[in-house]
């Protein structure tokens, strides 16, 4: 059965068995908002082509016959999540639900386009093997594979338009995926896949509304609003990044001045303490030990880059009202050194109501990120893109 052929409603069902899942027909069509006898038509394939099962009684004591728990079948299909960062490819392999069952890293030598895809078929490789090494000797078929990259990513063409820590502008990279491996590729901003996961599985399970904001070699936002991760009308948004917030005239590398990620990414916070120190050859862990140590400085940069960040989240929370605002990245293992200025500035600038937003400090690991792009791949199943332009640039 081909999912993308099935009516709208089969995606619904689908997709809440596996957020909320196991559930009777009757919590299907409550949230669903599907009559009963919607729910029975759209899960009877679904069941017959093995995507959903039937668990039996639920246990509810409601009177009449039992009501029957339907859940997804994990094994039906498996899925490859990849994040590619400037120097190193994180994977992993996911069942339906996207729970892990195996990952891998391998290190890039070059970012070049084709070095880059040709990585990515060998891991893809790597971890489709070890589908059929746990118990029982097989796991799920691949059914696809979701890429995640940093940058401006067009995910219904399939292109990363420009990505500024790999230097690619106009790569058809799914094309060039799919062509490497043989299997259905999807790619997008490796910070949009990663609010796919807190969606699914994190910290923003149950939650209308959230904002994941990450701090690393550069500085991302994804947005879940009433339940559905934002892309924007061109593939671009939540660019917190990217906000002018002013302050200052380094320059981004985006190219313009004032942005958040200008003062406060990993990068340009050690970049601003070899000026102010003169160590050109001061690591980010050095600057972190000047800074715990007392160093003036030191301190005196992650203060300003702890302000820049809180005023782009307290924008986000002005502008979408999220519950709660998830602070990670590989940036957050200094959090202590800015973390006050960033509360401090959040509760100045959010306004109203705004300012009873939530804000978690939250760890994870690049394996969470790729099990973003496999739960991303999983998600296509049942909401498909559009068919990708035969237009779209190329490299």
């Amino acid at each position: 059965m081909n999912l993308s052929r099935q009516p709208p409603s089969a995606a619904l069902v689908l997709q809440a068995l596996l957020t909320q899942g196991p559930l009777t027909r009757a919590e299907l069509g409550r949230r669903t908002g599907l009559s009963s006898g919607a729910v029975t038509k759209v899960s009877a394939p679904l069941v017959d082509d093995g995507w959903i099962t039937e668990l039996g009684p639920s246990g509810s004591r409601q009177p009449g016959r039992p009501a029957t728990l339907m859940a997804v079948r994990p094994e039906r299909a498996g899925f490859i999540g990849i994040k590619i960062t400037s120097d190193e490819l994180i994977g992993m392999l996911v069942d339906l639900t996207a729970a892990p069952l195996t990952t891998h890293r391998t290190p890039l030598r070059s970012r070049d386009v084709g070095t880059v895809v040709r990585a990515v078929a060998r891991l893809v490789g790597t971890l489709s093997g070890r589908a059929g090494e746990g118990e029982g000797g097989s796991g799920p078929a691949v059914h696809s594979i979701g890429v995640t990259v940093s940058g401006d990513v067009d995910g219904p063409s399939g292109t990363v338009r420009y990505s500024p820590f790999l230097d690619w502008h106009g790569v058809r990279l799914a094309a060039l995926v799919e062509e490497a491996t043989g299997i259905p590729a999807v790619i997008d901003n490796d910070v949009r896949a990663l609010t796919v996961a807190e969606q699914w599985f994190g910290a923003g399970v149950g939650l209308s509304s959230f904002a994941l904001v990450t701090v690393g070699a550069g500085v991302g936002c994804g947005m879940s609003v009433h339940g559905r991760v934002v892309s924007g009308a061109f593939g671009v948004s939540g660019e917190l990044g990217h906000l002018p917030v002013g302050g200052s005239d380094r320059v981004c590398t985006c190219g313009n001045t004032g942005c958040v990620e200008a003062v406060a990414s990993t990068q340009a916070i050690v970049d601003q303490v070899r000026e102010q120190t003169g160590d050109a050859d001061l690591s980010l862990a050095d600057a972190v030990r000047l800074a715990r140590s007392g160093d003036t400085t030191a301190r005196g940069v992650f203060t300003r880059a702890g302000r820049a960040l809180g005023l782009g989240i307290a924008s986000v929370a002005n502008l979408i009202g999220p519950e709660r605002v998830i602070i990670s990245g590989e940036g957050v293992a200094a959090y202590d050194l800015f973390s006050d200025e960033i509360r401090r500035t959040f509760a100045d600038q959010a306004f109203g109501a705004a300012a009873r937003c939530e804000l978690v400090v939250r760890p994870l690991p690049f394996e969470t990120w790729a099990r973003g792009g496999a739960a991303m791949a999983a998600h296509r199943v049942f909401a498909p893109l559009p068919a990708r332009s035969a237009g779209a640039a190329g490299r």
